[in-house]
């Protein structure tokens, strides 16, 4: 097969046949409608099967003809144009995620993608944030502009509560139970989950809520919690927050790659360090797979190797 160029692999506008077109679209109503997925996981999934059926429609292959052999050389084309190994890992889950749909749709006898392997991965760790610096982020927040109150309130919750981005962002005010101390998140796959919410970051949406109350807020706006409130208004969006948080990071002096994920994975990193239990961690971050909380989560090793011989037999001494 020939050797494809980065611009082949990235290209996103690329004419299908009017057969692969209506595969894509039911690929993509099962996604939407079956797999509940949310619209950027929706996009992403979409993406990385373009760069599939570029990379075989070079080569002449329709996707239901593609070999276990096909897949491995895109694998490996991936990996010659420079992708990092653990974004081959998700473009090749995503390939397996494709052809078990058309196993299941009868498009095909045999699944090609079942002994294709993904490249081996390290444990990746993000960056944690101590209580110390989140407050020093806070302290940068300037509190005489308008939406400075605001910005703690959300700066607060997604320590807090361990929320994801798009989960703050599309919090709403009927999710709120503040007087009964949590709040009900719709998160990955649509999934609820009720969250506690500590005093502090009450304390902080309630002096926000005075804020907004002031504010002319369009209808179809007043139910999100966080609007924006320069050029025009409307529920706030990710790359809003994310530029929040790395300009409060940098203000704050703090050297470390620090985004909005990086709150959530401190949440579950000071949980896990104060004590709690692993289970309850992963129901508080919406995890499907604990192994999953396992990865976000590292352990304080000074305080697992005390509990090794504080509790181990073999290291209890008999009296």
């Amino acid at each position: 097969m020939t050797p494809l160029s980065d611009s082949t692999l990235t290209g996103s506008d690329a004419l299908h046949s009017e057969a692969q077109a209506s595969l894509v679209k039911r690929y993509r109503s099962y996604l939407l409608l079956e797999r509940a997925y949310s619209r950027n996981t929706l996009d992403a999934y979409l993406r990385d099967l373009d760069k599939l059926l570029l990379f075989l429609g070079s080569a002449s292959i329709r996707p239901e003809e593609a070999t276990l052999n096909d897949l491995r050389s895109f694998a490996a084309a991936l990996h010659d144009v420079g992708i990092e190994p653990r974004s081959q890992a998700r473009i090749l889950s995503g390939v397996r995620a494709f052809y078990r749909f058309m196993l299941m749709e009868n498009l095909i006898e045999n699944d090609p993608s079942e002994l294709l392997e993904s490249p081996k991965l390290g444990i990746y760790l993000p960056s944690v944030l101590t209580v110390e610096e989140i407050d020093r982020m806070i302290r940068c927040i300037d509190l005489s502009r308008k939406e400075g109150q605001r910005n703690r309130a959300i700066i607060e919750l997604l320590y807090s509560c361990g929320l994801r981005v798009s989960e703050l962002c599309n919090l709403k005010l009927s999710q709120l139970y503040l007087d009964e101390g949590y709040i009900r998140v719709c998160g990955k796959g649509n999934k609820e989950r009720l969250v506690p919410i500590s005093a502090r970051a009450v304390k902080e949406l309630q002096l926000y809520f005075i804020d907004r109350n002031s504010w002319d807020i369009p209808p179809e706006f007043q139910d999100y919690v966080f609007i924006t409130v320069r050029r025009h208004t409307a529920a706030i969006g990710r790359i809003m927050v994310f530029r929040l948080i790395k300009q409060l990071a940098e203000e704050a002096d703090i050297v470390k790659n620090v985004s909005p994920h990086t709150l959530r994975h401190s949440f579950a990193t000071h949980l896990l360090e104060g004590g709690a239990n692993l289970r309850a961690i992963q129901m508080m971050l919406g995890h499907e797979s604990i192994a999953t909380t396992e990865i976000y989560t590292h352990i304080d090793r000074h305080r697992l190797r005390q509990e090794i011989l504080e509790h181990h037999p073999r290291n209890i001494q008999n009296h």
